[in-house]
């Protein structure tokens, strides 16, 4: 006889972040059975600037003040932290909107980002003007920051045993703090790779850190890259490969990009020099 089982279950508040709900386990040479499994809930998240809506994202509903401040400058909404006022987060039974006071010159420079993208189809990002919104200028990083390599391993170590929500959901990307001693200060994680990166930038950001590295559990795209120099952070490492405008990004702006940072291996793409052995 067959067994039926619910869907899961909707989360009680836009705020939770895991539900629960059953699900039929198959496995080789054992009974099929129906057993209760936690979920990464998906949150839908509308930026609201100075009374606008600029974007919504479906992401994880935590560190939501994070996620404002990073996502902010990361898109280049603003420029330091101290432009954004005061954030404000406002709940539904649809998701949760972000009220963000931002300052009037930010608004005023966004107000024109949004007139030149109006009309537009699709990806958002075809034709020069709109590529020059994607691809922004960057400064270039100076170079004060060093991290062994020999410290990535011990630093993967960390992580596992930090990215708490993975390891009841298995469902979600994180992105991590490092000191230069090699010590994972801070984590967030988020279903979305560049949604994990925006919440640790405005953690990064809000708590006036610096000196640090950035691990990342996923592929480094030259949005990863983007985020990680407008906070600052000479040093980014992922667990998997980088694109190739990744590199090339990283190369422009003097940030050292590391990929498939595996235990007892690392791919330095850019200026190695920064995680040369240090003796």
């Amino acid at each position: 006889m067959s067994q039926q089982f619910n869907k899961p279950a909707l989360p009680s508040s836009s705020n939770e972040i895991i539900v629960t709900a059953p699900v039929m386990r198959f496995r080789h040479n054992v009974d099929v059975k129906l057993q209760d499994e936690n979920f990464a809930t998906e949150t839908a998240v509308a930026l609201v600037y100075n009374g606008i809506s600029h974007a919504v994202l479906m992401c994880t509903a935590s560190d939501l003040e994070d996620l404002a401040v990073g996502f902010s400058l990361s898109e280049g909404i603003i420029d330091h932290s101290r432009d954004i006022h005061d954030i404000v987060q406002v709940g539904s039974d649809k998701g949760i909107e972000l009220h963000i006071e931002i300052a009037n010159r930010c608004m005023e420079r966004l107000k024109k980002v949004r007139r030149s993208m109006a009309g537009r189809t699709g990806c958002g990002i075809c034709g020069s003007e709109s590529l020059e919104h994607v691809v922004r200028p960057l400064a270039s990083l100076p170079k004060t920051t060093f991290l062994s390599w020999q410290k990535i391993d011990g630093i993967l170590q960390q992580l596992d045993t930090r990215q708490n929500l993975n390891q009841v959901t298995g469902a979600t990307h994180a992105a991590a703090y490092i000191s230069a001693e090699g010590n994972v200060i801070t984590i967030r994680e988020d279903i979305g790779r560049h949604i994990a990166l925006d919440k640790l930038v405005g953690h990064i950001l809000r708590n006036k850190l610096s000196g640090g590295a950035i691990l990342v559990t996923s592929r480094a795209s030259f949005e990863m890259v983007q985020k990680a120099v407008s906070a600052g952070i000479e040093i980014l490492l992922a667990i998997s490969a980088a694109t190739s405008m990744a590199v090339e990004l990283a190369q422009k702006s003097n940030l050292t990009l590391v990929g498939f940072c595996r235990p007892g291996r690392a791919d330095a793409y850019t200026y190695s020099e920064r995680i040369a052995e240090i003796r």
